[in-house]
């Protein structure tokens, strides 16, 4: 029920009561208790004659609107034209509302149903138990949208180890090959391309926004289950921050909103305005309604740097294991005055072109000249804060950065070498087959996590245990080795 209310409920009395023969001259139904009925099925305006209070009218059902009466004797306007009055007033609050600044549901369908597809996968993950085959076959559903230069952005899991994969475009009942040119599975990206040319027909292509602020809404689009036609979930903006990526099992920058994300959506934009504000990937188990959207920032590094290499290139890191110094008896033990702020470095990547530069117990005070505070964080936006790994993350390959460093109570600057690290045990190996080794009857296969993972959902604590802890914990001494572990024997 909505009640839109004057000055106060005597004064709409006195004015209804003093008004009524003019008002109600033109309309002569009432129901029982003086209330003058429905013009339209959404619009009820209350009007009382003479005989009847305020106290007596029944609001159940009802949607109120009162429309000033002294203005409308002085007009000397009927009943109808009162309604009319009203009806244009919610019409010019509806186009306000869909002209203005935040997202309308219409407006982001509108702007959809060129662009966004519906992607069909028939897939195969290898069999890390027996890796010289492969699982049954199993067919998904996702999402994705033209973005510039003929080419459809989706997430990475929706084709992952993806042997067929189909598009099938809004009002449609074809559906067209694609083939998957690039994909990024750390940051849950790819992006297919469609050579038939019907296909384009009157699609058009959506553009990168930027990072929403705190509040501001969003609309999910996409082919979520449940149904197969498109759909349109709102929400608004609730958090901003490195999150865990559940498909690459990587740390980087993820807008939470308040929007249903559910299994489809992935690979859907996320509209704000008439730009994109993200890709839907993910949401949080056992919560309601926190679901996840990969940004802008994170979108155009995987696209630049498909562009400008021809393939996926990855995310940069300085190979640094940090560790906060909140803690004042730590900051003492390292000479830290009270207006120095920093991270403590514990381990560094041999592979890394950091080790041969920084030293364990460093402090790092600044990255690029942006100010580390002593919880690992750095300004971003207005009063939000973020952790500098964000800022690393975002550097090219190859690409330098300053790094202001505490040692032995003394100032220093590196010039560091970004680089692309793997780890020692990969995290995953989506879209190839497992190397083996079969001698004699012993089955000889690189330990990897997927590996772990066939031990089921629990697997960090049904694996065995000192597999489990090199597999997360220790760090490669060269570049290609390998952990060869021995899986069975036949």
């Amino acid at each position: 029920m909505q009640m839109l209310l004057g000055p106060s409920l005597r004064s709409l009395r006195r004015q209804l009561w003093s008004s009524s023969s003019s008002i109600f001259s033109n309309y002569s139904s009432f129901n029982s208790s003086g209330l003058l009925q429905t013009f339209s099925n959404t619009l009820r305006l209350i009007i009382l004659p003479s005989t009847s209070s305020l106290s007596t009218i029944s609001t159940k059902n009802c949607n109120f609107h009162y429309f000033s009466t002294s203005a409308a004797v002085a007009a000397n306007l009927s009943t109808k034209e009162i309604v009319s009055k009203v009806t244009r007033r919610r019409q010019r609050r509806r186009l306000a509302k869909t002209c203005g600044k935040t997202t309308n549901a219409y407006a982001a369908i509108e702007l959809a149903l060129d662009s966004v597809v519906k992607i069909f996968t028939v897939s195969s993950s290898p069999n890390y138990g027996l890796p010289w085959q492969n699982k049954s076959q199993r067919e998904t559903t996702g999402s994705g949208f033209v973005i510039p230069g003929k080419k459809i952005l989706t997430n990475a899991h929706v084709v992952a180890d993806s042997t067929f994969v189909l598009v099938r475009k809004h009002g449609s009942p074809t559906k067209y090959r694609a083939q998957v040119e690039a994909v990024g599975h750390e940051c849950d990206l790819a992006i297919l391309i469609v050579e038939s040319d019907e296909f384009w027909e009157g699609m058009h292509f959506l553009e990168l926004g930027d990072i929403p602020f705190l509040q501001q809404a969003v609309a999910v689009v996409g082919y979520p289950q449940g149904g197969d036609n498109i759909s349109v979930t709102k929400g608004v903006v609730s958090r901003v921050e490195p999150t865990q990526y559940v498909h690459g099992a990587t740390q980087l920058m993820a807008i939470q909103i308040d929007a249903a994300i559910n299994p489809g959506n992935s690979g859907g934009p996320a509209i704000m305005g008439n730009k994109v504000a993200g890709v839907a990937f993910q949401n949080l188990s056992g919560a309601e309604n926190i679901g996840y959207i990969i940004p802008v920032p994170v979108i155009k590094h995987f696209i630049t740097g498909v562009v400008e290499h021809g393939k996926y290139v990855g995310f940069c890191s300085l190979g640094l294991s940090c560790q906060t110094t909140e803690n004042v008896q730590l900051r003492n033990n390292f000479g830290m005055r009270s207006e120095v702020t920093g991270v403590l470095v514990n381990k560094i990547n041999p592979l890394s072109d950091a080790h041969e530069i920084l030293k364990k117990d460093d402090i790092i005070l600044a990255f690029d000249g942006v100010p580390i505070a002593n919880d690992g964080t750095v300004a971003f936006r207005n009063r939000e804060r973020i952790t500098f790994d964000h800022l690393v993350s975002m550097k090219k390959p190859n690409e330098k950065s300053l790094v202001r460093v505490l040692r032995d109570g003394k100032e220093h600057e590196f010039s560091i070498t970004l680089r692309l690290l793997q780890p020692l045990v990969p995290v995953h190996q989506f879209d190839k087959l497992p190397s083996y080794y079969i001698f004699a009857g012993l089955v000889f296969i690189p330990l990897t996590q997927p590996y772990l993972h066939e031990y089921g959902e629990d697997w960090y604590n049904t694996s065995p245990r000192r597999l489990c802890e090199r597999a997360l914990r220790e760090l490669p001494k060269k570049a290609g080795e390998q952990l060869v572990i021995l899986s069975q024997v036949s």
